[in-house]
C-alpha cells in the first residue's frame, strides 16, 4: 500500500536521520532558526520526496547505494553539487562516495529513486537498452520539455497525497501515476545532456573529500591551517580555493561552524546530570570557553548551558528520528 508522511522540523538533527537512503551532515552557514519541511511519498517502486529549507547550508555525506536516486531543484534558485552550479532545469544523479552540497537559502527541491533492479529493467523497456553509471555525469540537463513533465507529476503526486489521499487506495490511480514518474525519469536520465567537471572541479572535489575525511579523525583537536595542507599534501592556496569553490567559506570558517553542530549535538545528547559544558566544548577542540559560549548563542540562539539542560521531551524532539518515520525503514 502508498504511504506518506507529512513532517516539519526545526532542528537539522531530525531532518537530516529523517531524509530517505542519505547519511549526511547539514550544517547551517547562517543564524537563525532553522525550519524545513519534508513531504515523503512511497508508491511501490518509487520512492519520492519534495523539502523546503529556510536556511543556507552545506550538506555533506553520501547517499547509500541501495538505489538509485536523482534530485531536482523544484523552484528557481541555484545551488552546487560538487563544485558543479545546478540551475533549474538540472538534475542531479546521486553516486555514494563523499558529496558536498551548498545550498542557498529557502530551496525547495524534490527527488525520486528505484531500486537498481527496477532502474535497469526500466531502462531496457523505455529506452531498448541499459544506462550504466559510469555513462551518467554527475549533473545532467535534459530537455525542457521533459523536465517540466516531471516537475508537473511529482507536484501533482504530493498534491493528491495532502488533498485527496484516498485516491491510492485505488490500484489503477497509483500504477498509472507510478508508470508516469518511472518513464519521465529514465527519459529525462537517457535524454539529456551531461555538464562534465572540469579537470579542476574533479581536483577539488576529491580535495574536500580528504579534508572532511581529515576533519572527521580530528575532530576532538585543535588544528591549523598549516596543519591541515600538510596533511591533504595540498597548497594553502588550493585547499583555500577548493573550499570557496564547494562549500563557499575558507576551510577554517567551514571547520568552526562544523565543530559547533557537533557540539550542539552532543549537547542534546548528553545527561545533564554527568556531562559539563566545558567537558563537552573542549573534546571538539574549544578551549577558549568564553568566546565559544558567545559565537554558540550567535549561531543557536541559546547558551551551550541551556541546550545542555533542555528537557527530555524537547531533547528527544530534536534528536530522534520521526517514529512515523522508524515504521517505514523497518518495513523495508
Amino acid at each position: 500500500m502508498p504511504s506518506s508522511n507529512f513532517l516539519t522540523f526545526s532542528d537539522p538533527l531530525p531532518y537530516q536521520a529523517a531524509l530517505w537512503i542519505s547519511d549526511i551532515e547539514i550544517v547551517p552557514t547562517d543564524k537563525g532558526k532553522f525550519h524545513a519541511e519534508l513531504t515523503q511519498i512511497n508508491l511501490d517502486k518509487i520512492w519520492m520526496q519534495r523539502g523546503h529549507e529556510n536556511l543556507p547550508q552545506v550538506v555533506a555525506g553520501k547517499v547509500t547505494p541501495i538505489r538509485k536516486a536523482i534530485t531536482f531543484l523544484t523552484k528557481e534558485q541555484d545551488m552546487i553539487y560538487c563544485g558543479q552550479s545546478v540551475l533549474p532545469g538540472s538534475i542531479i544523479v546521486h553516486r555514494t562516495d563523499s558529496q558536498h552540497r551548498r545550498n542557498a537559502a529557502n530551496r525547495n527541491w524534490g527527488s525520486m529513486s528505484l531500486a537498481h533492479d527496477d532502474f535497469h529493467a526500466a531502462c531496457k523497456v523505455i529506452t531498448g537498452c541499459d544506462i550504466q553509471d559510469e555513462s551518467l555525469a554527475l549533473v545532467v540537463r535534459p530537455d525542457p520539455d521533459l523536465t517540466s513533465r516531471l516537475l508537473h507529476v511529482h507536484a501533482t503526486v504530493e498534491m493528491i497525497a495532502k488533498t485527496s489521499p484516498g485516491i491510492f487506495v485505488m490500484p489503477e490511480v497509483v500504477r498509472s501515476l507510478e508508470q508516469q514518474l518511472i518513464h519521465l525519469m529514465i527519459r529525462c536520465l537517457a535524454d539529456s545532456v551531461s555538464l562534465s567537471m572540469s579537470a579542476g572541479s574533479w581536483r577539488h572535489d576529491r580535495i574536500i573529500a580528504r579534508f572532511e575525511e581529515f576533519l572527521e579523525a580530528n575532530s576532538d583537536q585543535p588544528v591549523y591551517l598549516a596543519e591541515i595542507c600538510a596533511a591533504l599534501g595540498v597548497a594553502e592556496r588550493t585547499l583555500r580555493a577548493a573550499c570557496e569553490e564547494h562549500l563557499g567559506m575558507g576551510p577554517i570558517r567551514y571547520l568552526t561552524l562544523r565543530r559547533m553542530h557537533l557540539v550542539r549535538r552532543a549537547l542534546l545528547r548528553a545527561d545533564p546530570l554527568k556531562a559539563t559544558v566545558t567537558q563537552i566544548a573542549t573534546d571538539y577542540g574549544f578551549w577558549e570557553l568564553g568566546r565559544f559560549s558567545v559565537a554558540y548563542r550567535v549561531l543557536f540562539g541559546e547558551l551551550p548551558s541551556e541546550s545542555l539542560r533542555m528537557p527530555a521531551v524537547e531533547r528527544s524532539r530534536l534528536v530522534d528520528r520521526p517514529s512515523s518515520l522508524a515504521d517505514f525503514v523497518d518495513r523495508h
